[in-house]
This record gives C-alpha cells, sequence and structure tokens, in this order.
C-alpha cells in the first residue's frame, strides 16, 4: 500500500484520467471525441405535517442531460448513417463511459437511448480542428459499478 505525503493511505495510488476514458456508440469505440458531460437529477420536496418542519420527503422524476464535443470528421462518419444526413435522424442509441485505468478498478456507464437534438457547427479563423458540441437527449443513466 502507498502513503501519500499528508500520510493518508492510497487505495491503488491511481485515479480516473481522461486518458482511461474509452467511449463508445453503439460498441463502436470513438476516437474523435474531446469532451463528454452527463448526468441525472431528481424531483424532491419536503412534505410539511404538523409543525414547522418537514416531517417527511417526497421523491419525483428522473431526469437527464448529456453532451458530447466530438471531432468534425467523427460528427461527418456519423451523419452517414442517416439517410438524409441529419444527426436528428440517426434511431436512438447508447453510449457508454468505461474508464479503464492501466491498474485499478474498471467503471462503466451507459447513457441509454441517446438522440441527437441538433447539428451544427462552429469555428473562426485560426482553427487547426473542427470540435462539435452536440447536446443529446436521454431516457436514462445506468450508473455502473466496478469490476
Amino acid at each position: 500500500m502507498n502513503i501519500a505525503s499528508n500520510g493518508v493511505p492510497l487505495i491503488n495510488g491511481v485515479e480516473y484520467d481522461w486518458a482511461s476514458v474509452v467511449l463508445a456508440i453503439n460498441g463502436v469505440p470513438v476516437t474523435g471525441i474531446q469532451a463528454i458531460s452527463y448526468g441525472d437529477k431528481q424531483d424532491r420536496t419536503n412534505i410539511y405535517g404538523a409543525g414547522r418542519y418537514p416531517v417527511s420527503r417526497g421523491s419525483g422524476r428522473i431526469s437527464c442531460t448529456a453532451k458530447i464535443t466530438l471531432l468534425s470528421s467523427e460528427v461527418v462518419a456519423l451523419q452517414s448513417q442517416s439517410i438524409n444526413h441529419r444527426l436528428q435522424d440517426i434511431a436512438p442509441f447508447d453510449i457508454t463511459v468505461s474508464y479503464l485505468p492501466d491498474a485499478g478498478i474498471i467503471h462503466t456507464d451507459k447513457i441509454r437511448n441517446c438522440q441527437f437534438v441538433e447539428n451544427k457547427r462552429d469555428m473562426k479563423e485560426g482553427d487547426m480542428s473542427i470540435p462539435v458540441e452536440l447536446e443529446l437527449i436521454v431516457s436514462h443513466i445506468e450508473w455502473g459499478g466496478t469490476k
């Protein structure tokens, strides 16, 4: 077991980083990815009864968000899967995000039933590549365990 400089033991001495992330769309690894952001949020409210303080708590809907930044060549490859080359017309797909450190614990999240809600490009003079940030609509996220 390794010990950090502050005296706290390191569990495995390895932290997840961008280099350990492997992303796949419908099982196909995507190399032209520059960023991904995903999460879910659940509606919660305090329920009041006698007195001034809540007596219980209610839980409601879970809403998910996701966006992905791909290189333009990756976007063009995805567009070729659509008959009319609109990203929005691609059938729902799953995205898996796996954290595969050289040593340590493997973790995989699954973003389910994704669809693109936009198709756009932003570029300016001097750009050496054209990253494309795209918003997704998602049904749910399976927060994976470790293996």
